[in-house]
């Protein structure tokens, strides 16, 4: 049995009994499809405008199958948030949204403890909710955004996507997301930049019934017709229960993990600290 059957079987082990946490409005007997529809919009739009988008982690470690030294460990992090624009007023119960991500690989086992390499992301998009049965089902995403490193040189990278991202919420503790996008590029130094990092991806993200522990799993499928995928994995431990912070084990192996070394293999693991939404995060 390889990983990716293992860490699924783990993922459906996690999964509780069929549930509701967002979709189901308390004391909804009587009420029309279209009302129950109209609770959880507004529950919606009550939320908080600014908020978590992605996850935001500070990790650190080093390779796997070498001898760790100082130019082959370093540390992790990334910072994302959304800011919700509208609520849903617009065509089709749809919300605007800015995003935001940066993501950086930082040598501080090195002298003067370099920046590796920054990655900007930022982007625009709608976002709809789909509620069927009275309850949240889904999320899909259509959106615009733009990748770099901010270098110049031989050493900038750069390209764009126009995405289109899904969730499906199997329950309260299971949720499947998948995400694809055409690539606009314009880096002249990544122009095989999609033999690495793509054109797709899929994932699923488990919470525990106890609500301690999240395991998250998203495969890059890299351009070609054969199964070679970027792959990440994350198991978390919540560290109080009222709280959004985690240590997190974080696995990756493949390639695109920065954009300067989009085309070098990394396997690496690295341990630290997860903040992520209450509900699912995106990806």
């Amino acid at each position: 049995m390889n990983i990716r059957t293992f860490l699924l079987i783990i993922a459906i082990l996690f999964a509780g009994e069929y549930m509701t946490v967002m979709g189901q409005i308390v004391g909804n007997e009587g009420k029309t499809d279209k009302q129950i529809a109209d609770s959880i919009r507004a529950e919606m739009d009550s939320r908080p405008y600014f908020s978590l988008y992605k996850d935001t982690y500070f990790v650190g470690g080093t390779v796997l199958g070498g001898v760790p030294d100082s130019h082959n460990s370093d540390v992790k992090f990334q910072i994302s948030f959304q800011q919700r624009l509208t609520k849903s007023n617009l065509p089709w119960n749809t919300y605007l949204y800015l995003f935001y991500t940066q993501k950086a690989m930082w040598n501080v086992f090195e002298r003067s403890l370099p920046f590796h390499d920054l990655n900007f992301n930022p982007g625009i998009g709608i976002s709809r909710f789909i509620i069927l049965k009275n309850r949240l089902v889904g999320k899909v995403t259509m959106m615009v955004e733009h990748e770099s490193n901010g270098r110049d040189g031989t050493a900038s990278r750069s390209w764009n996507k126009i995405s289109w991202a899904g969730e499906a919420y199997v329950s309260p503790n299971l949720m499947a997301h998948a995400k694809f996008w055409i690539p606009i590029i314009d880096g002249q130094y990544n122009k095989d930049i999609l033999k690495y990092m793509g054109v797709s991806q899929a994932g699923f993200q488990a919470i525990s019934n106890d609500d301690k522990w999240v395991l998250d799993m998203t495969l890059v499928k890299r351009q070609g017709w054969n199964l070679n995928f970027n792959t990440i994995v994350q198991l978390g431990y919540r560290i109080n229960h009222n709280s959004n912070q985690f240590i997190m084990l974080q696995y990756f192996n493949g390639y695109g993990e920065s954009m300067l070394d989009y085309n070098q293999y990394h396997s690496r693991i690295r341990i630290g600290l997860l903040i992520r939404p209450k509900f699912f995060s995106d990806f």
